[in-house]
């Protein structure tokens, strides 16, 4: 579904991408780890169009990314929750998710206006579709409330609850994990499978809770210094020689 060929991107004289290749199958749960700075958030800024790379290709599909626009990758089945989150602050939980379904109506801004066919009724499905959205992750409740009054767990909640009414074939999960307790973290693995099952979805995400991504991913890249130390099943890169060192020192 997704292939990385020799992808760089050099801001100035640092190379945060070096070189980097790997693919992802259709229905994988794909896990990117690596220390602080090893470029893993570069590499999905890179995938979702956010920066262009230096050199280097990204393959969706079989199609080329190459010059496309974030708002075209996230059309053509991309989508992502971000790190620092980001999150349409002064409207609502509906609100949030109701205006990612947009880039896949017919309605334009004249016929939304004027209350013209199809728009009424594109409306009406966008907001059957919030709704069952925020009850998957549990904020059927607070949907009314505004993002920004939202504590920053439900806040993550929302943000993925935005990327699915996206209806991705994708889905990147910058860090899903950060702020929660032990007990979320658990609960987060089982939600993220039920969401590739329920959805047919692939999944590509960052963690630094290694715990949690060897228990979930299918496969696993390491990044250190931008470049790909490591590839394969769990079991086997947990154990690789050069992870070890590059989380814990070469003693």
């Amino acid at each position: 579904m997704l292939e990385v060929q020799q992808l760089t991107r050099r801001f100035g004289g640092l190379v945060a991408v070096n070189q980097v290749s790997f693919s992802i199958q259709s229905g994988e749960i794909f896990g990117l780890i690596g220390p602080n700075g090893a470029g893993k958030t570069t590499l999905f800024n890179l995938v979702t169009g956010l920066i262009p790379p230096t050199s280097g290709r990204i393959m969706f599909d079989g199609v080329p990314l190459d010059r496309q626009q974030p708002y075209q990758i996230a059309a053509k089945g991309i989508a992502r929750t971000f790190q620092n989150i980001r999150l349409f602050k002064d409207l609502s939980a509906q609100e949030n998710v109701s205006i990612a379904q947009h880039v896949h109506t017919r309605s334009g801004v004249l016929t939304g206006v004027l209350g013209l066919s199809p728009a009424p009724q594109e409306e009406r499905e966008i907001r059957i579709k919030a709704t069952e959205l925020l009850e998957l992750v549990g904020l059927q409740d607070r949907a009314q409330e505004k993002a920004q009054n939202l504590c920053y767990g439900d806040q993550r909640r929302l943000e993925i609850a935005r990327a699915l009414a996206l209806q991705p074939k994708l889905l990147l999960l910058d860090e899903p994990a950060a702020g929660m307790n032990p007990n979320e973290k658990q609960s987060l693995s089982a939600f993220i499978r039920d969401l590739r099952d329920r959805f047919d979805l692939t999944v590509l995400l960052i963690e630094h809770h290694v715990p949690l991504v060897m228990g979930l991913c299918d496969r696993i890249a390491v990044l250190d210094f931008g470049q790909i130390i490591a590839l394969g099943e769990p079991a086997r890169v947990k154990n690789d020689p050069a992870v070890i060192a590059a989380y814990l020192g070469n003693e």
